[in-house]
């Protein structure tokens, strides 16, 4: 078997929601899980957060499918709403909370059979300007769905631009116009992505939307996973599978990108980007091999990369962190100028994940 695999700490994810949910005493939770749990399994992440969650949120109809195969009785917020109408009957049999973001989804819940109320969530556009209605729309839209028997709960959404940049003037602004509708009736309210939960209490409403401090990533630049107390839930591991000496003057991988200044040791490890390791990674990336940090080289391959061992002392055979427990996902994401979510939500289907049971540690 090829020497690598994502190595899934349950106990952490456990923590982590936890985490979100002292930073907001009184309030529930959505755990996010779109993107099979950004890249961890959402099987695995669902069953692990079964009886502590308050729900969860997803980005389809397919994943909400997936998460309610394993959960019959949780409750499930669909984001994005749905993008046909005969969706809205769909989302009726799997019992779901629903966005409702545009005229046209408004009209196709209004106009669905009768079936199974949903909880519907408007959605505000607040200042983001990706998804939802202007403050004039949404109001017309609570209008309309008041007293419509399609709907079981009349909710508030939204969600923030800049609330991983601190003090961003546009966070202010976007609370102040989410502040503004709540004149209007609301049974349940919705605004604190990760950043706004660890950090702007006035945000934290009725229901909080963690997503990437699940997963022990941090959500901002400055601040780190630990030191917002988080703890990282996918170590991603391979194998020192060659060693060689290379003379100075000598390339090393494709475009002979990088030449030896010096004699070297170079290392060969068993992951590329066929598995989801960044190939825009540059030299200098951090690698640790046998717990010992060295230097990305060369160009990043399909199925490989290589590493400068020409200070440490290592073996072919030897473990590989490429990021996790003790090298984190953020600091891997900002060498290779991207962030913790896009690398963890990278990694793709053929890199086996093994699970460390929630009472594991």
């Amino acid at each position: 078997m090829r020497p690598l695999v994502a190595t899934i700490d349950l106990s952490a994810l456990c923590h982590n929601y936890a985490v979100a949910k002292r930073c907001a005493p009184g309030r529930e939770a959505f755990a996010v899980v779109k993107a099979n749990a950004y890249g961890h399994g959402v099987r695995e992440v669902v069953t692990a957060l079964h009886d502590i969650a308050d729900g969860f949120a997803v980005a389809s109809l397919e994943e909400a499918a997936q998460v309610r195969a394993v959960h019959d009785h949780a409750r499930i917020l669909l984001l994005e709403g749905c993008f046909e109408a005969a969706e809205v009957q769909l989302a009726q049999q799997l019992r779901l909370d629903i966005a409702v973001q545009n005229a046209a989804q408004l009209d196709a819940v209004l106009a669905a059979p009768a079936g199974q109320p949903l909880n519907i969530w408007l959605k505000l556009d607040s200042g983001m300007h990706r998804l939802g209605f202007d403050s004039d729309s949404l109001r017309a839209a609570h209008l309309a769905l008041q007293g419509s028997p399609g709907c079981a709960e009349l909710n508030l959404i939204s969600h923030f631009a800049c609330a991983d940049e601190r003090g961003h003037e546009l966070t202010e602004r976007q609370l102040e116009c989410f502040l503004d509708v709540l004149d209007l009736d609301f049974d349940q309210r919705s605004l604190a992505n990760s950043a706004a939960i660890l950090l702007i209490p006035a945000a934290h409403m009725d229901w909080l939307r963690p997503g990437i401090m699940l997963y022990g990533a941090t959500p901002f630049a400055d601040l780190s996973a630990s030191e917002l107390g988080l703890k990282p839930v996918m170590t991603l591991t391979a194998q020192l599978i060659a060693q060689r000496h290379v003379a100075a003057g000598e390339s090393v991988g494709y475009g002979a990108s990088w030449v030896a200044s010096r004699d070297s040791v170079i290392g060969t490890v068993s992951c590329g980007y066929a598995d989801g390791y960044p190939r825009h990674a540059p030299l200098g990336t951090p690698v640790l091999v046998d717990g010992q940090r060295v230097p990305l080289i060369g160009r990043v391959s399909m199925d490989m990369l290589t590493v400068d061992l020409t200070d440490i002392s290592a073996t072919v055979g030897d473990s590989v962190e490429l990021w996790g427990k003790q090298l984190p996902v953020d600091e891997v994401a900002q060498a290779a100028g991207t962030i913790g979510y896009e690398l963890l939500t990278k990694v793709t289907e053929r890199v086996p994940r093994r699970y460390l049971s929630h009472a594991a540690s």
